[in-house]
């Protein structure tokens, strides 16, 4: 018992280090922060198709040691530009809401972290989807509410999405601290729509499905093993393994 208690400090110990050491290098001040796109999306003028892709980076400041921010991008076919879907907290410091839908490049750096493609959907799959992706947005529980930890949060709010759209397919990282708080219940889907979860607030959870594995989250850290699309899955650190799938439903 005490070599497993060992075990499990030291590896949280070389994930966090990790974590602060990537935090470290790229930290800079706010105001500063480059939003530039980083090359994952396709480009809108010379991309007809509907397009729908999932998206996260590191979050802004110290925060960023512990979790993600995601945001969901869908682009309907001949549209000259990508509508976004996130949660942004410090929205209700001027607005009700704290749910933005508005058009910006759906692959731009978090302030400065470079986001990673989580998912992606296109062709007349991504536009069907698409309007069930709106009516999931516009529906979301908590618009008036955010709490960075345990939740409702951003990724409260894309869990909420891909939930119910669970043709995403989306394994949400073990970063991504919220996706576990599932509003009003207990018991619910895992947040990519498949399986099943059991919750308390988003403090404690356990998670298993054929699209995340199986996920153990205590006080928002969260340890798992997905063994369909290889990887392990660490607080602080994220996911290891070979690289993600390729996106489902994309063009050739």
């Amino acid at each position: 018992m005490r070599r497993r208690l060992a075990t499990i400090l030291v590896v949280l110990g070389l994930a966090l280090s990790s974590a602060m050491l990537i935090r470290s290098a790229n930290s800079q001040d706010w105001r500063t922060a480059s939003h530039a796109p980083a090359g994952l999306a396709p480009d809108p003028a010379s991309t007809r198709e509907a397009v729908v892709q999932v998206y996260g980076a590191r979050t802004w400041g110290w925060r960023g040691t512990f979790g993600v921010h995601t945001w969901v991008a869908v682009k309907p076919a001949d549209a000259p530009a990508y509508t976004v879907y996130e949660v942004i907290g410090w929205r209700l410091r001027w607005a009700d809401s704290v749910v933005a839908i508005h058009q910006r490049a759906p692959d731009a750096r978090w302030y400065g972290s470079l986001p990673e493609l989580y998912a992606e959907k296109r062709g007349d799959e991504a536009a069907k989807l698409i309007p069930r992706i709106d009516a999931a947005a516009r529906s979301y529980p908590h618009p008036s509410e955010y709490q960075a930890w345990p939740g409702p949060n951003s990724n409260t709010f894309t869990a909420w999405i891909t939930r119910a759209v669970p043709e995403l397919g989306v394994d949400l990282p073990p970063t991504a601290i919220g996706k576990d708080y599932i509003p009003g219940s207990i018991v619910g889907a895992a947040p990519s729509g498949h399986g099943v979860q059991l919750s308390l607030g988003g403090l404690i959870a356990l998670t298993a499905s054929g699209v995340e594995g199986l996920e153990l989250n205590l006080l928002g850290l969260s340890i798992g093993l997905n063994p369909f699309d290889p990887a392990l899955k660490l607080p602080l650190i994220g996911r290891l393994g070979p690289g993600r799938a390729a996106p489902r439903g994309s063009a050739d």
